[in-house]
């Protein structure tokens, strides 16, 4: 079977002036090589672990429609590596393949990440997921470590407590020269009432803790790793089946946006939790969710500031009515009850006296939001977002005319190759390519998408991220700008 073609992807990267960085590939772990290398990297407790994450979804999948609504368990994916396409399943499986395919995908450089341990950092118990993450990160490290001039792979921290991330983020970074991390997040955790309450209950109900705000843990000192190291965060989470995803019968159900409905809950969260205020030299992507939430979400934030800033609030302060020229107009507009209501001062509550106990009343007090041009340094500038070439929505990020201010969001190219919705990985730059075709983008939205973007996110963070890569010289010259 032959590896090479003088593919469509390949003509469109020769004719243009700059590289092309995949900033979110995967690649499909073999699973009989993992327990074997598991085995030599975390002995027992890592290969137990790794039949534990690997139970998981083939458990569902064993059950009966009507057994998954009884128990209201979500359908999950099936069939979703390539089959038919031989040498594109070999190639995600094969790290020397998916090098010497690269450009007949059109790729100079490639960020891969995880399949099956897209979940590994949520596996309980503790021993079991650190072993898991940690023999991970090396077998992933020692895989890919002789293509690093065009691939990298991504690191998995899992994020339960602050001191296993730091411990992971540490180990990645300095033992394994790892410079690229996925981010464990919206971590699930029990219910303190229910375990109180009802401790026979809490284990089947379960909050989602978004770690930057409101969290069981204190996630500061992650944050400030993060910086020490100059690592970029990736978060890579999922929503699906879960909550308004939750349908025993239909994959597609689950799984429309619910990379989206994760990526907003993070975003939201970092953002109101003011993490991209007290930390400026930190860039945070959101992969495979597109970039349409994203800029639904930057409207809906300053749209909410307006109305919900600290001043603002006095438009809707109940001290703020004037019951004397309320009563007066009940007198002339309003039936008897209401007037007789009013002179009481009953019924006048409805606008909610309460405040919740809340220490600020301005949602966005640790934003320390001055102005409306702050959502550009706090948002705009600090937020990437992982799109995928067949989504038109993509060319929303790069028009001025529809986002508030005249801004342009971070998209970058990430392509998924390795994933059911990639059934030919030569045709994911073809594409991307069409969004310029069709007068979407023009040369340099698409440059901005398929390179620079991607340079800023990890660059900007590391200016050493691409030293020693086939793009170290262009994506110097971006950084230089």
């Amino acid at each position: 079977m032959s590896t090479h073609a003088q593919t469509e992807a390949r003509q469109i990267r020769g004719r243009l002036k700059h590289p092309i960085i995949d900033a979110d590939g995967h690649w499909a772990e073999f699973n009989p090589l993992m327990r074997q290398e598991f085995r030599r990297i975390g002995g027992d407790t890592a290969v137990e672990a790794l039949d534990m994450a690997s139970a998981r979804i083939p458990n569902s999948l064993n059950m009966s429609v009507a057994e998954r609504r009884r128990r209201r368990i979500g359908q999950e994916a099936f069939w979703f590596l390539p089959t038919k396409n031989t040498l594109d399943r070999a190639t995600a499986m094969m790290p020397p393949l998916l090098y010497e395919r690269l450009d007949d995908l059109g790729l100079d450089f490639c960020v891969i990440y995880p399949t099956a341990g897209l979940g590994y950092y949520r596996l309980p118990p503790e021993k079991h997921r650190r072993a898991l993450c940690r023999a991970y990160n090396v077998f992933t490290a020692e895989q890919f470590r002789p293509f690093s001039d065009r691939i990298i792979p991504a690191a998995i921290i899992p994020m339960f407590s602050p001191d296993e991330a730091i411990e992971e983020l540490e180990f990645a970074s300095k033992q394994l020269g790892l410079r690229v991390v996925m981010m464990g997040s919206l971590i699930r955790r029990p219910i303190p009432a229910l375990q109180e309450e009802h401790p026979e209950a809490a284990k089947f109900v379960e909050w989602y803790d978004p770690i930057a705000i409101d969290s069981a843990h204190d996630y500061e000192p992650v944050w400030e790793k993060l910086r020490e190291l100059r690592i970029a965060p990736s978060f890579h989470n999922g929503a699906r089946s879960i909550l308004l995803r939750n349908s025993p019968s239909n994959f597609c159900y689950n799984h429309i946006g619910h990379f989206a409905s994760a990526s907003e809950a993070m975003a939201k969260a970092i953002f109101f939790g003011g993490v991209t205020r007290r930390f400026p030299e930190l860039n945070f992507a959101f992969l495979e969710g597109g970039v349409g939430w994203a800029c639904s979400l930057y409207a809906d934030l300053i749209g909410h500031w307006e109305k919900r800033k600290r001043d603002a609030l006095e438009n809707t302060n109940p001290a703020r009515l004037d019951r004397k020229g309320l009563l007066e107009l009940a007198q002339k507009y309003a039936q008897p009850a209401m007037v007789d209501a009013v002179r009481r001062g009953e019924g006048l509550d409805d606008n909610g006296d309460g405040t919740g106990g809340v220490e600020d009343l301005d949602d966005y007090s640790r934003c320390k939001i001055t102005r409306k041009e702050d959502f550009r340094d706090l948002y705009v500038k600090r937020y990437y977002f992982g799109c995928e070439a067949d989504d038109p929505i993509n060319a929303w990020a790069f028009n001025r005319k529809a986002n508030p201010m005249g801004a342009r969001l971070n998209a970058f190219f990430s392509s998924d190759i390795g994933h059911f919705d990639v059934p030919d990985m030569t045709e994911v730059v073809p594409e991307a390519y069409e969004l310029v075709e069709h007068g979407l983008l023009d040369d340099n939205d698409f440059r901005d998408f398929m390179f620079a973007n991607a340079v800023r996110f990890w660059g900007e963070v590391n200016p050493d991220f691409f030293k020693g890569t086939v793009v170290e010289t262009q994506a110097a010259a971006v950084l230089a700008r």
